[in-house]
């Protein structure tokens, strides 16, 4: 889906008196009343089933919340997905380790890191969320606190995985970078507006394949992967979670909503900023989704290919988004 917009005017974008350029002011209505239609969005064709679970949360009245816990719990559970959950690729090591995040509308949000033999890490981000006074616990402590709520250890190394991983490890003895591009980046990032008209999104993944121990990418960081303000709008991320990071991406994008941008211009303004700084790296993917009160949504990536999920109005749609 190519861009149709083209930037027309310029806005003051921060108290540091930032300048950047808005295709499209528009203002949007937030706010309580200022939301259409509930929705829900997700990265990736796997968001298509992801999405039809937590519109059966929505139809039933249910909340944003249940609505993307229960959509990414989905593809957390599935095998076939070499990116999320069980069957995710492993470490270097051969560990598959589970980063996730939720957010509500009320800005309260929870996240686990390096989280191992869990099947449904989402179900502990939220629990760090409602149960205690943080935001993330991580590695063993992460699994220890997991199994005092009751989730029981469920191995998450597939045979597909396992296979997969030692034939990487024959041509790789000594660790080294793997590659960037689309392929090793399937994050599920789930963002909905309920019929109340409040805001809440998920982000879960088994990170960057054969990666360093102990790495932790943008999925659990609150601000990076995923970003909720029940006023304005919410944004979620995958693909290289390193530069998403360095942007704090899904923050920002949900404050250039607050100042009128589009979901779609804010995502590409993100865009813009990680290809200025990697000017030399063409294989660099990273993707961003958004939605804002009124519940427009909109997507852009630093490369061809991306794809988001789409429920709304009775239709669940796989749309390619600009790039």
């Amino acid at each position: 889906m190519p861009s149709r917009r083209s930037f027309i005017e310029k806005s003051i974008l921060s108290a540091a008196g930032l300048v950047t350029a808005s295709r499209h002011l528009h203002l949007p209505s937030f706010g309580p009343t200022g939301h259409t239609d509930h929705l829900v969005i997700s990265t990736w064709d796997f968001g298509i089933p992801a999405n039809k679970s937590a519109m059966e949360v929505l139809e039933r009245g249910g909340s944003a919340l249940d609505a993307v816990e229960a959509g990414v719990m989905v593809v957390e559970a599935d095998p076939i997905s070499t990116s999320v959950g069980i069957g995710g690729f492993p470490d270097a090591e051969g560990d598959v380790t589970l980063d996730a995040s939720i957010m509500n509308h009320e800005g309260q949000c929870g996240a686990v890191a390096c989280l191992q033999k869990t099947l449904h890490p989402i179900q502990v981000a939220r629990a760090v969320m409602e149960r205690t006074p943080h935001v993330m616990l991580v590695g063993e402590k992460a699994r220890d606190f997991a199994q005092q709520i009751g989730i029981p250890k469920t191995n998450l190394l597939t045979p597909n995985a396992k296979q997969a991983w030692k034939a990487w490890k024959a041509n790789n003895p000594k660790w080294r970078a793997f590659s960037t591009d689309i392929s090793n980046h399937d994050t599920i990032g789930m963002l909905a507006l309920d019929k109340l008209g409040n805001l809440s999104g998920a982000c879960t993944t088994s990170g960057w394949a054969f990666k360093i121990p102990g790495r932790v990418g943008d999925s659990p960081i609150i601000g990076a992967g995923l970003y909720v303000d029940n006023e304005v709008g919410a944004a979620t991320a995958t693909g290289t979670g390193e530069e998403v990071i360095k942007i704090c991406g899904s923050f920002l994008i949900v404050e250039l909503m607050r100042q009128g941008f589009s979901p779609e211009d804010a995502c590409k303004e993100a865009v813009q900023r990680i290809k200025k700084r990697n000017p030399n790296n063409p294989e660099l993917f990273v993707g961003f989704l958004a939605i804002n009160k009124s519940g427009e949504h909109g997507s852009f990536s630093t490369k061809t290919g991306f794809e988001y999920a789409l429920f709304k109005k009775g239709e669940n749609k796989l749309i390619s988004g600009p790039f």
